[in-house]
C-alpha cells in the first residue's frame, strides 16, 4: 500500500476516535472521506451502533416460525447511521444560524466545525442532509410496506425530536429538555424501533428493556453540557446543568450512570433482560472512575487533562490518541464528555455481548 493509502487510513482511524485529525496541518487538506467522516462526527456513531444492535439481539427470541431477516437488521443499522448523520449536520446548521456556535465556541475547539472551519459549505451540508434522509425515507417506505404504519411514526418521532432538538420553534435543548429527548431517541425509539422493524409487534418489556442504555447516552450529553455549561449560560441556552448547575449537573450525570446498571439488575431480576445482561457489570471499574472525575476540578489546560488520562489510554492506542507524540488532550477543551463516551462504549458493549450470551444460555 502506498503511504498516501497508509497516512489516509491513519486519518479515518483516528477522526473516528476522535472526530478530529492531527497528520495534517488544516482539515481541509484531507481526502472527501476524512472530511466527511469529521462533518458528520462519527466518532459518536458508536452510540447509535450499540443502541441498534441491543435492539436487534432483543428482537431475536421474539422471531420462532422464520428465519431471522439479517437483511433487514443490517438496512434498519444503515438507516440509523444517516440519520444520526444527518442529524449532526442539522445542528450544527442551526447552531450557527442560532449563534450559539461561534468562533471560540467548545464546539470549533475540539473539532473542526462543517461550516466554520471551511470544511463545507450550507449548500453542500443540505445537500447531503437531503440525500441522508431520503436515502433514509426510501427505507422507511420498505419496513413500512413489511411491518406497517408504525415504522413512520417511528421515523417521523425521530426526526421531530432530532432536527427540534436545536432548530426553533421548540429549541428542546435551550429549554432543559434536550436531555429528556435524547433518552426517547437513544432508548425507545432507536432500540424499540429497531425490534418493531424486525419483529412487528412492540410490547411493554420490551419498552422497559430500552430504559438503561437511553439513560446510558443521557450521562454522555451531561458531560457535554457540563463542558459547555460556562459559554451556554452567556449563550441563553438552559440545558440541564446549566438549570441544575455546576455541582448538582455533576451529580446527574453521576446518578445518571448509577441507573443504567439499577435499570439492568432490576430488569434482570424481572427476567425482562436475560440474567447475562449482568455482564454489563464488568464496566463497574470505569463508571467508578468517572465518578472520581466528576468529583474532581476540571483540568485548564490540555497538558493537564493528558497528565489526568494518559493511564488510562492502552498502549496500543497512544499512536491514535497522540499521534504527533505531544502531550495534549486529543478532545481538548471537550473533558467530562469524553469520560462519559470511554464508559459508555464499555458498558453499552458488555451488555450487547450478555444479550447474546442470552440467546444461547
Amino acid at each position: 500500500m502506498a503511504p498516501s493509502g497508509i497516512k489516509m487510513i491513519g486519518n479515518w482511524i483516528e477522526i473516528i476516535r476522535t472526530c478530529n485529525t492531527s497528520r495534517v496541518k488544516d482539515p481541509k487538506d484531507t481526502d472527501f472521506i476524512s472530511r466527511w467522516l469529521i462533518n458528520t462526527r462519527v466518532c459518536v456513531f458508536s452510540m447509535t451502533l450499540l443502541s441498534a444492535l441491543i435492539g436487534i439481539v432483543l428482537a431475536v427470541p421474539q422471531i420462532h416460525s422464520r428465519p431471522f431477516p439479517w437483511g433487514i437488521a443490517l438496512l434498519v443499522l444503515l438507516g440509523l447511521l444517516l440519520a444520526h448523520g444527518s442529524n449532526n449536520l442539522v445542528n450544527d446548521y442551526f447552531d450557527v444560524l442560532n449563534k450559539v456556535d461561534t468562533p471560540g465556541y467548545t464546539r470549533t475547539e475540539y473539532a473542526p466545525h462543517p461550516l466554520l472551519s471551511g470544511l463545507t459549505t450550507v449548500r453542500n451540508l443540505w445537500i447531503a442532509v437531503v440525500l441522508f434522509d431520503l436515502l433514509d425515507l426510501a427505507i422507511a417506505i420498505y419496513l413500512t410496506w413489511l411491518q406497517g404504519w408504525p415504522i413512520m411514526a417511528f421515523a417521523a418521532t425521530g426526526l421531530g425530536l432530532s432536527v427540534f432538538y436545536v432548530a426553533p420553534p421548540l429549541k428542546l435543548k435551550h429549554h432543559g429538555l434536550g436531555e429528556v429527548a435524547i433518552f426517547f431517541i437513544w432508548g425507545p425509539l432507536i432500540i424499540g424501533g429497531t425490534v418493531f422493524a424486525l419483529t412487528g409487534k412492540l410490547d411493554w418489556p420490551t419498552l422497559w428493556a430500552t430504559a438503561p442504555y437511553g439513560l446510558a447516552i443521557v450521562a454522555v450529553v451531561l458531560g457535554k453540557h457540563l463542558d459547555k455549561r460556562k459559554q451556554d449560560i452567556l449563550r441563553g441556552v438552559h440545558t440541564l446543568p446549566v438549570i441544575l448547575g455546576e455541582r448538582y449537573g455533576r451529580y446527574a450525570m453521576i446518578c445518571t450512570i448509577c441507573l443504567f446498571y439499577i435499570g439492568v439488575i432490576v430488569l434482570s431480576a424481572l427476567k425482562i433482560l436475560p440474567w447475562t445482561g449482568l455482564l454489563a457489570l464488568i464496566s463497574l471499574p470505569k463508571a467508578w472512575q468517572v465518578s472520581k472525575i466528576l468529583r474532581l476540578p476540571m483540568p485548564q489546560t490540555p497538558v493537564a487533562a493528558h497528565k489526568v488520562s494518559a493511564p488510562f489510554i492502552p498502549k496500543s492506542l497512544k499512536e491514535v490518541f497522540n499521534p504527533d507524540g505531544k502531550d495534549h488532550f486529543p478532545l481538548w477543551p471537550l473533558w467530562f464528555v469524553v469520560w462519559g463516551v470511554w464508559w459508555v462504549r464499555s458498558a453499552g458493549a458488555w451488555l450487547v455481548l450478555g444479550l447474546i450470551i442470552g440467546l444461547f444460555v
